[in-house]
């Protein structure tokens, strides 16, 4: 359809659905870009269609692309720019705008875009033509582009900053990922992960449709649905995405159906790397004091227990199941955005932001899932956490999930009680300030420190005794010192851990504080691995 033909016939539309002005503004702004015929939208047919599907057999739709495409590297694929006078709401001029990606190098699986009108609710197909983009220094041949390659994906532009720095991106099976204030990517989330730790090798759904809503001149929200498909599940999304000024916050919801019996189904999947930090420095051999995106996951438990677990870079491959029943919230957070922690002025470790999930729907009975996977470096992420359902899930089942996301520096709750600041590790077995020199320790230990701030610890009375409570599932703790912190307000535990026999599988500890029958913070819990008996000595 040409585009004087799309303009006539948005303005029919218009005539015929009874369009305010502004809406029939609308339609004819997104004519240049949205050139497919119209067609009824809404969310419902969606899950109609997302079950629908689930009943026939899984189709592939990676295509073969052309050699100019399919051999680019990500300098060639970067190079590749959207042109901002096609991006999707440019005409309107207002708050939010969308642009695409190209298809290329590993994103093989056409993405098809449609624009909504909200009011008649008429969706339009975004279709691809290389006009839509520039290629720059891409060497990417033209000429070998035929037909309709659709798109790899989407990201959101945000007044003032149109065009220039986008907030939100959509790339690549079903990740995406939003900043915060700090205008910074960090962490992804996934639509949904599947068989991630299972006896089979993880499948990776991807989004293959999207339909974007067109908002108003003045609007600072939006919303996108997105169909999901996979040889095991397909799935209907709707997201409506609030652009704030310090942080996005997307409210989802879902509805997914089996194809295959699934032995693990991860909800509200999020992925980030750790490679090392103040108490895991295997892999810290560089000028950075730390190295990652995210450095624990933080759980609201169904109870009310809040939980502290730092990320480790294990020399293996670990997977640990946290059961619950409801819980009010779980996420993977960057507590500690301080540029000296990092020393970093590529990658702004100390801008990214945290993730956070609350449940808008009652989750029931499952599991928050971390797996850690071994690294060597930044560039892989390697720590992954999701809710799974505790009851299996069967081919032809059907499960809907409501949550909100808050991409924001911490997470939009917190605990009342004292929090953990800090967790640091080093050799133990001697006397804090006399660390070993001639004479070393007669037996091997490991120290760890445990720094808590807030909750009302710098306001005790004098006097309180402050009580660390530590339980290991291997091994003795013993040594303990509680020193104050006036620097952060709050307290310092220290204690040695000492193996009792030769297991070199993890250790899981645990630790908060108390004072009398009193809790006075948050749970720590933490995943040792001890070295081999024949290194169990100081060099």
């Amino acid at each position: 359809m040409h585009r004087r033909s799309l303009l006539k016939a948005s303005m029919a539309l218009a005539a015929y659905t009874g369009l305010s002005s502004t809406a029939l503004m609308s339609a004819r702004a997104l004519a240049a870009t949205a050139d497919g015929d119209a067609e009824h939208f809404d969310f419902e047919g969606l899950k109609a269609q997302a079950k629908a599907l689930a009943a026939q057999p899984y189709t592939d739709r990676k295509q073969q692309l052309p050699p100019t495409l399919a051999t680019m590297t990500p300098q060639q694929f970067n190079a590749i720019q959207y042109d901002a006078n096609h991006s999707l709401w440019k005409d309107l001029n207002g708050q939010l705008d969308v642009q695409f990606f190209h298809v290329g190098m590993g994103f093989r699986t056409p993405v098809r875009m449609y624009s909504v009108d909200a009011a008649s609710r008429q969706a339009r197909e975004v279709h691809f033509r290389p006009s839509l983009f520039n290629y720059n220094d891409s060497k990417v041949d033209q000429k070998q582009l035929k037909g309709d390659l659709g798109f790899s994906g989407f990201k959101l532009f945000k007044a003032p900053e149109i065009a220039s720095h986008d907030i939100l991106s959509f790339l690549g099976a079903s990740y995406f990922r939003a900043v915060d204030s700090t205008k910074q990517y960090g962490l992804s989330a996934r639509g949904l992960a599947v068989d991630t730790y299972a006896k089979r090798q993880e499948e990776f759904p991807d989004f293959t449709k999207f339909w974007f809503e067109t908002p108003g001149k003045d609007a600072t929200r939006f919303v996108v649905y997105a169909l999901l498909e996979s040889p095991s599940a397909t799935g209907a999304y709707r997201f409506d995405i609030d652009c704030q000024a310090e942080q996005v916050v997307m409210a989802v919801d879902m509805q997914v159906t089996a194809r295959t019996a699934i032995e693990q189904l991860g909800i509200a999947p999020m992925t980030t790397m750790f490679s090392c930090g103040t108490y895991e420095r295997r892999m810290c051999d560089t000028i950075h004091p730390q190295i990652h995106d995210s450095d624990r996951l933080a759980m609201w438990r169904g109870n009310g227990e809040w939980i502290c677990r730092p990320l480790n870079n294990p020399a293996k491959l670990q997977f640990n199941a946290f059961a619950d029943t409801n819980p009010k919230g779980f996420g993977l957070v960057q507590t500690d955005h301080e540029f000296a922690s990092y020393q970093d002025t590529v990658d702004w470790y100390s801008k990214r932001p945290s993730l956070w999930v609350e449940p808008t729907t009652p989750f029931g009975e499952g599991s928050i899932d971390l797996l850690e996977i071994p690294t060597t470096g930044e560039t892989l992420d390697n720590i992954v956490a999701f809710w799974t359902p505790k009851k299996p899930v069967a081919a032809g089942d059907t499960l809907s999930f409501g949550y909100k996301l808050y991409w924001s520096a911490l997470p939009p709750t917190g605990t009342p009680l004292a929090r953990v600041h800090a967790t640091r590790s080093g050799m133990g077995g001697f006397l804090e300030g006399w660390a070993p020199g001639e004479h070393y320790p007669e037996k091997w230990a490991r120290r760890f420190a445990v720094d808590f701030t807030g909750g009302g610890l710098d306001r005790l009375p004098e006097g309180t005794g402050i009580e660390p409570v530590v339980t290991v599932s291997n091994g003795k703790v013993q040594d303990f010192n509680v020193l104050v912190l006036p620097d952060i307000k709050g307290y310092r535990i220290t204690f040695d851990w000492y193996p009792t026999n030769d297991s070199v599988e993890p250790v899981d500890m645990r630790l908060f504080i108390r004072a009398s029958d009193r809790t006075l913070s948050e749970t720590w819990l933490y995943q040792y691995f001890p070295p081999a008996p024949e290194k169990r000595k100081y060099v």
